[in-house]
């Protein structure tokens, strides 16, 4: 089969046995390919029991920067006999389909549009190595070898990465790259080396990092001032913990005394995590917790109570498919109105959205300077799909000399000073929110207790109904302030005429820009399209929508939430808010979106009662 080549631009996929040690022969391949300066965008896919299930690890290779899953394989490395029925279907017409040859193929799984290529690498495991286990994990190494001769890559960077791996234990290094060479020697000779898709050099990663989204999570609360985290473990929130926990070993430890500047506690379950938060920033700690969508139900009262309150408090959600337990290891946007309104009554939480592993970074940090200015929850809404797999990320910047904003807390001394009465819940300065302090501030006055329960400016108790509404009314005031104080959608407009756009938010990002641009370039459909950083929605979002007769609304879950959200605050017409729906569990891929675009405006420009513009 005669084929064009394709350098740096093609979609891997590794088919594996989950508990047999792939994964670190897969990251070894996807970093080398990062280290010789190729943009790649992989993505493990793994079931939630220990082993014994398949596994997939996707490797997007594209020197063009594109970050989002492609849709479609070109090249599957099956390993699994288990889905190999399934990952032979999968692979595009022209591909390759690269297996294990010790046990023959059956005749039943070949096709005729690609190309197969078997390597009997358990037999030459049993020639190499005497113990079982070794034989299963240097078999791994081994197709990575064999991936690298196919695709025409030097082993240098491999070789460096290993070395790299095992530094102090350097006995393991020579095994390692002993299966490397082997399986590299096993594809020279094969007679089908090198394939169609190559990689090669390239500068086109400059100084960007490879980061999953959790560490940068965990790392933004070191660096946002967070001394307390209290949490009780959920896939796949519990690497944030797990990261700050190790950042906070380097960085929070008091050089004088070896006294820790910092408190971790695992709560026995999500109750009381976000009690302790909730208790801890009360009393003018940085607290926070991280959890998933089953945590967030759980936690829906205490967040009321923290709203109605105005008790900061910081919860980083890394979604997971719902509800229930749903697919634990399965990426979605799920939890967008759950976390929203979370908690019975009229509550209205700040929610942030991050897109990078810079972005997890940065609006963790700030979340805990809008919680205390605010008096309120805050979340950082990740996902399964940006907090556990490695995305390249610009690197983090830090200012220094950057103040964190506590709010409006009086000291002593401001209440010593007070002339009028202090008011636990008074809107002195016309925006909202209220002064508060620090529990034990001053002898006698300042506020000692909170109540969840109706009260007046003074915070003492009362069921009187126009005390309630004007309570209520303050927070709503507040929240109007909040608008004006979260990070502003990003807009990318055309410059061409348009009447029709596009949103995003989270993680819906990447895939939603190739395809516009795809839309552009192979459809000439120009769309301009906003990313949606945060909620409450700035004006900006508003202005957006109302300037275009139809938008189109990406997301990740069945019942569109966030167009459900856009259309509860905003009122909009719903049939002019267009759903792009993917909830599959799997990251969402450009071709979907473009796909879905392209066939809705075909299908919209025939009909004689809608008349937008797309060219």
């Amino acid at each position: 089969m005669k084929r064009d080549i394709v350098v740096n631009q093609f979609v891997i996929k590794f088919a594996n046995v989950n508990g047999t040690g792939s994964a670190s022969a897969n990251k070894l391949f996807s970093r080398a390919v990062f280290r010789m300066g190729v943009p790649i965008s992989p993505k493990n896919i793994f079931p939630s029991n220990i082993q014994g299930l398949p596994t997939w690890y996707e490797v997007r290779i594209n020197e063009n920067g594109f970050l989002g899953r492609r849709g479609g394989i070109d090249v599957m490395v099956g390993m699994n006999p288990q889905s190999m029925a399934s990952d032979i279907a999968e692979v595009e017409k022209g591909g390759y389909f690269v297996y294990d040859s010790t046990k023959p193929l059956d005749p039943a799984l070949r096709r005729d549009d690609i190309d197969f290529i078997g390597l009997p690498l358990t037999e030459k495991c049993r020639e190499l190595y005497t113990d079982a286990r070794q034989r299963e994990l240097f078999r791994n190494i081994m197709y990575v070898g064999v991936l690298a001769a196919l695709c025409d890559m030097e082993l240098t960077v491999p070789k460096e990465l290993i070395a790299e791996r095992f530094k102090g234990n350097e006995a393991l290094v020579a095994p390692n790259i002993l299966a490397l060479d082997t399986g590299y020697a096993m594809a020279r000779e094969c007679g089908k080396c090198p394939i169609s898709f190559r990689i090669e050099q390239r500068d086109n990663v400059g100084n960007k990092i490879l980061m999953d989204g959790n560490e940068a999570c965990g790392i933004g609360a070191v660096y946002g001032g967070a001394t307390l985290a209290a949490w009780y473990p959920i896939t796949p929130s519990t690497s944030v913990i797990d990261n700050f926990a190790r950042y906070c070993r380097k960085f929070r430890i008091d050089p004088e005394t070896g006294q820790k500047n910092y408190a971790i506690v695992q709560a026995e379950d999500e109750l009381a995590a976000i009690g302790m938060v909730i208790g801890a920033s009360w009393n003018g700690a940085r607290a926070f917790t991280a959890t998933s969508g089953p945590g967030i139900s759980l936690m829906s009262e205490f967040l009321g109570l923290a709203y109605f309150a105005e008790i900061p408090a910081v919860i980083v959600n890394v979604q997971r498919a719902g509800p229930s337990t749903g697919m634990p290891t399965r990426t979605q946007q799920a939890d967008v109105l759950a976390c929203a309104y979370a908690s019975h009554g009229d509550t209205k939480h700040i929610c942030l959205y991050p897109s990078t592993p810079k972005e997890c970074f940065e609006y963790t940090a700030l979340a805990f300077d809008l919680a205390e200015r605010f008096q309120t929850p805050v979340m950082v809404m990740s996902d399964l799909d940006l907090g556990m797999n490695d995305n390249i990320s610009e690197p983090f910047e830090w200012d220094d000399s950057k103040t964190y904003d506590r709010g409006k807390v009086y000291t002593a001394a401001d209440l010593e000073n007070m002339e009028e009465r202090f008011g636990r819940y008074l809107d002195v300065d016309g925006d909202g929110i209220p002064y508060r302090t620090y529990p034990g501030t001053h002898p006698t006055k300042g506020a000692f207790f909170t109540r969840g329960t109706s009260k007046d400016e003074y915070a003492i108790y009362t069921e009187n109904g126009g005390k309630y509404v004007g309570n209520v009314n303050r927070l709503l005031k507040k929240w109007e302030t909040a608008s004006k104080a979260v990070p502003k959608p990003i807009i990318r407009e055309t410059g061409k005429p348009c009447t029709v756009g596009v949103v995003h938010y989270g993680t819906s990002e990447a895939s939603t820009l190739e395809a516009l641009h795809h839309l552009n370039e192979l459809h000439g459909i120009s769309l301009d399209s906003m990313g949606i950083q945060s909620f409450p929605f700035a004006e900006e979002v508003g202005r957006f929508i109302e300037a275009h007769e139809y938008v189109f609304v990406v997301e990740q879950n069945r019942d569109a939430q966030m167009r459900t959200l856009l259309i509860n605050e905003y009122e909009f017409d719903p049939e002019c808010l267009v759903p792009i729906l993917h909830y599959d569990g799997s990251p969402i891929t450009a071709r979907f979106i473009r796909h879905e675009i392209r066939d809705w405006i075909l299908q919209t420009t025939t009909s004689p009662r809608r008349r937008s513009r797309f060219y």
